[in-house]
């Protein structure tokens, strides 16, 4: 008796062109922005808890090595975290009490100030509508509007404070957990965990520069302007730390408000002390010498890092200006990462190691020469 033939293989699915793949990529990378962007008052504080677990984790990695159970190491890791978020959450309510106060006592300065701007303005022969929109910066409305926007984002921040919270709570005793995934899954996945290791480096050392640099350049520009007379210089400080933590333009940001103050209050000559002191301080510490430890911290180029700030924020509003560097490290690290053909993708974002080493030749070249 004759055995049935066998039912003849599935054909295989005709394979997709790559410039069909590269559409498709597109598409579904376009799809999961605008659900970012969506959803932004869950992501940002969901990224927000990610990166503060990560600084924090190498806590709870050292009080294991010293003996302690991994539930009192998880629990120290917690706590770390609460007091960075609480630290954050006084300076960003002080600090946008403080703005909406100063603009409100200082508005009829602000408006003969803005005033006379017009008038220097229209001197140089300016247009008048140039004139009167540089003024417009300076107008009480205008910096109200801005104050109210702060306190908006602070209360925002200080909102979504409860969500952060918990998700620490859940990252932190997640990460402990993932610490035993090599003895769950085998040295197979090692590769991944270097990846994700060599991640959370790179984030954790960018803070802890940056951070370093940020206090260093506050505790400098706030006794320069509490000595040049400027009121609240506190607030001042903080926002110089704060805007630290945002690549390129955070000099900028955190130059304004105080070289408008002191105009105001001192005149001209007093608002060119101001930015001279943080062109010296801020450019020699946030140009030249910072970006050298952010570069071997992270593999970014500048102009990657100045273009992510953009772009977060756009997708995630204001916190993703701070964690621009972060989401962009993951994106590589998911999108580029592990796949060699890709090396020179990663090259070109500022990874100097995926550079190949001399003698050793690129994907696909060896085995040409073989053949």
């Amino acid at each position: 008796m004759k055995r049935p033939a066998p039912a003849p293989a599935a054909p295989a699915p005709p394979a997709l062109s790559p410039s069909l793949r590269i559409v498709i990529g597109l598409a579904a990378s376009v799809i999961v922005l605008v659900g970012l962007s969506i959803g932004r008052d869950v992501v940002g504080p969901l990224v927000l808890g990610a990166v503060i677990v990560i600084i924090c984790q190498p806590l709870g990695t050292a009080l294991r090595r010293r003996g302690w159970p991994r539930w009192a190491a998880t629990t120290a890791v917690i706590v770390l975290g609460y007091l960075i978020l609480a630290v954050l959450a006084v300076m960003l309510a002080f600090a946008g009490v403080q703005f909406g106060r100063l603009v409100q006592d200082f508005a009829e300065d602000l408006q003969r100030t803005a005033l006379a701007v017009v008038e220097w303005l229209r001197g140089l022969g300016l247009d008048d509508q140039i004139a009167a929109a540089t003024a417009s910066l300076l107008s009480p409305s205008t910096l109200l509007t801005i104050a109210s926007s702060v306190g908006g984002s602070v209360l925002g921040v200080l909102t979504a404070f409860f969500f952060v919270l918990a998700y620490v709570i859940f990252m932190a005793a997640d990460a402990s957990r993932y610490s035993r995934a090599e003895t769950a899954f085998g040295t197979g996945i090692r590769p991944t965990l270097g990846r994700f290791a060599a991640y959370n480096r790179s984030v954790r050392r960018y803070y802890v520069v940056n951070a370093a640099f940020g206090l260093i350049v506050a505790v400098i520009d706030g006794l320069a302007l509490w000595a040049l007379g400027i009121p609240a210089p506190m607030v001042w400080a903080i926002l110089a730390f704060v805007t630290n933590f945002v690549p390129n333009i955070g000099f900028v940001l955190g130059l304004v408000p105080p070289a408008v103050l002191a105009l105001v209050v001192g005149g001209w000559p007093t608002m060119l002390v101001v930015i001279a002191i943080y062109c010296v301080v801020n450019v020699t510490l946030q140009v030249l010498v910072q970006p050298k430890f952010v570069s071997d911290a992270v593999n970014l180029s500048l102009t990657l890092s100045f273009f992510s700030v953009i772009f977060w924020t756009f997708i995630i509003g204001p916190l993703g200006a701070i964690l621009s560097i972060p989401l962009t490290l993951l994106v590589r690290a998911l999108v580029l990462e592990g796949d060699p053909s890709t090396r020179w993708l990663r090259w070109l974002s500022g990874d100097v190691d995926a550079a190949i080493p001399a003698g050793e030749a690129p994907t696909g070249i060896a085995t040409k020469k073989k053949r």
